[in-house]
């Protein structure tokens, strides 16, 4: 039943698209930007943008390639999002991509510093407090893929940024289809073509089909939660623990003062 969305980056041709196709359905307005030197345009994932294509330049023997990436949330099964937030605002759907509950968030940004992609984003409303929004990212437009077919018709039950892509450089389907045709995909490329997202962090529901390593592409070679996984069972733990043995003996000593004053009183 899992789903996963495939991006094959040898098939993309940086139209961005689906960027103008996420903004749209999930009614994100357009943020004002500057002429930076780059066709990339924001800068960066935002509170506004949850879908951008990375434009990178990569040399090779006196050659400059031009990359295009997806950035945006890979719905990690091993999601570090989701293990360490505080308040269960982050869960996995049973299709397998990460929601999160806005009404359960606390802006505390856990997660966005648990991510090894870099994706979730929680923007600063007041710079003077440092008072934040409440997280926002990718949702893989779960009201698109889970809604009633009367609502949305089957053939278009899926993500936006799919439905638009004019190459098929994206494609939806359950994820162990999904990772068949990229791997057929790999195996038509040949040389340093790999298909990342199938074990990675858990597998992530996001595959990418590259034909240059990782890095090139701005992703981590080796993403892990290893880190978070150690904050969520040990030391969170122990310094939960450590909270109430600090509790426990603020009370002790009040009851002893307590004690004492009466004794005294009663002394008196």
């Amino acid at each position: 039943m899992a789903k996963a969305i495939l991006y094959d980056a040898t098939k993309c041709t940086g139209c961005r698209g689906c960027q103008v196709a996420c903004k749209q359905w999930n009614g994100l307005p357009a943020e004002v930007t500057i002429n930076r030197g780059s066709y990339e345009n924001p800068p960066d994932l935002s509170g506004d943008t949850w879908l951008k294509m990375r434009f990178n330049e990569v040399g090779s023997n006196g050659d400059l390639a031009w990359l295009f990436a997806r950035q945006s949330c890979m719905h990690c099964t091993d999601a570090g999002c989701v293990k360490v937030c505080p308040t269960g605002a982050l869960y996995h759907h049973d299709l397998g991509f990460v929601l999160y509950d806005r009404d359960l968030c606390s802006g505390c940004g856990y997660c966005a510093e648990a991510c090894p992609f870099n994706v979730p984003r929680i923007d600063v409303m007041n710079k003077l407090t440092g008072k934040a929004k409440l997280l926002q990212k990718c949702t893989m437009c779960a009201d698109r893929i889970t809604a009633d077919p009367g609502v949305i018709e089957a053939q278009n039950r899926k993500p936006a940024c799919v439905k638009t892509c004019p190459t098929g450089a994206l494609l939806f389907g359950e994820r162990a289809e999904m990772v068949t045709v990229g791997k057929a995909r790999v195996a038509a490329l040949g040389g340093e073509a790999r298909l990342y997202g199938e074990n990675e962090v858990g597998g992530t529901h996001v595959l990418y089909v590259l034909d240059r390593s990782p890095e090139d592409y701005g992703l981590p070679a080796d993403p892990s939660v290893a880190a978070v996984t150690l904050w969520q069972n040990i030391l969170q733990p122990v310094g939960y623990g450590v909270v109430g043995v600090v509790a426990l003996g603020l009370v002790m000593n009040y009851m002893a003062a307590r004690a004492r004053m009466v004794k005294e009183k009663e002394g008196k």
